[in-house]
């Protein structure tokens, strides 16, 4: 399956509640009035854009819809998704050209990290690239095991210590070990949790250090990865490890069982952080790198085209 259809069948709660009600909204106007702006930031805000976002979505619709006579619900629909794709674009590729490269993983219990890191694993195995992981979030031995099990499914190597080892060691292990293996890519779940910011930051410091002395060059990206579930609230817990921690990019999981998709908007446009991937599913490749036009097409897309089938994917 394409990543369109993948996308767009993921977004399907959202994209039934918040282009549904913005073809209700357009139903039998011959012209867009105020109106249909009140109705419009509404309707957005309640699917978890941001306010910020939501009025500036809705100002730059009212000087496109002034400046191009735009009357139809088609253009102004189209008009629409233009302007969020226009939002979300920009930094969501991931910087990983130098051999090996490094990415840490960060996110509280819950949000689906483990699971994410073993998705993406297998996204850049299928790419061709080699790939191994550190168990460096060392606070639950049931993070270690549920790791070593995602590591088995995407078929890549794994490194570990024992519950309560020292996150930096874990790294330093599999920095030698990927050094040793010439692999491509370095993947760490690190910490999960963030009930203390010092430590927090006490820690990836550690971790940074050792990067650094054992690659000085490499190229790196810190992911904290969301439950897009949880709505307002993911985007509050992105404020809270942007304050303590260099955070380069957002993994959104869990957009197929959610209305709350439009929280990637607040989390670009209000934190200015970008989204790298997407979750949309349970399956090992139901990860997705991020595509800001095929993200607004899939969402303000009524239509649902190609997108809604109705078969279910055997979940892993």
């Amino acid at each position: 399956m394409g990543i369109f259809k993948k996308i767009n069948r993921g977004l399907k709660k959202t994209r039934d509640s918040m282009a549904g009600a913005i073809d209700t909204a357009l139903r039998g106007k011959t012209e867009v009035d105020d109106d249909f702006y009140d109705d419009l930031e509404e309707i957005l805000v309640m699917g978890d854009v941001g306010v910020n976002t939501s009025v500036e979505i809705v100002e730059r619709l009212r000087e496109r819809t002034r400046r191009e006579n735009l009357r139809t619900p088609e253009k102004v629909r189209a008009a629409i998704k233009e302007i969020v794709a226009g939002m979300l674009s920009g930094g969501q590729e991931m910087n990983l050209l130098t051999t090996p490269s490094v990415i840490l993983v960060i996110g509280v219990n819950g949000v689906g990290k483990t699971t994410t890191i073993g998705k993406m694993a297998a996204y850049y195995k299928a790419e061709g690239k080699k790939v191994i992981l550190g168990a460096a979030d060392t606070f639950r031995a049931a993070a270690i095991e549920q790791l070593a099990e995602w590591a088995n499914r995407a078929g890549v190597d794994m490194i570990r210590q024992h519950e309560g080892a020292d996150p930096a060691a874990v790294i330093f292990d599999t920095i030698s070990a990927g050094k040793a293996r010439d692999a491509d890519i370095i993947i760490c779940d690190t910490a999960g949790r963030l009930h203390n910011k010092k430590h927090l930051m006490e820690e990836l410091a550690k971790i940074y250090r050792v990067i650094d002395r054992e690659l000085p060059y490499s190229d790196r990206e810190v992911l904290l990865v969301l439950d897009a579930t949880t709505g307002q609230n993911a985007v509050n817990q992105a404020r809270e490890f942007l304050n303590a921690a260099e955070i380069t990019g957002i993994i959104l999981t869990k957009l197929d069982g959610t209305a709350r998709g439009g929280v990637v908007l607040n989390i670009k446009n209000d934190l200015k952080v970008p989204v790298k991937f997407v979750g949309v599913g349970e399956k090992l490749d139901d990860l997705q790198p991020f595509d800001a036009a095929v993200f607004a097409e899939s969402l303000f897309d009524a239509a649902g085209r190609g997108g809604d089938e109705d078969e279910e994917d055997e979940a892993v």
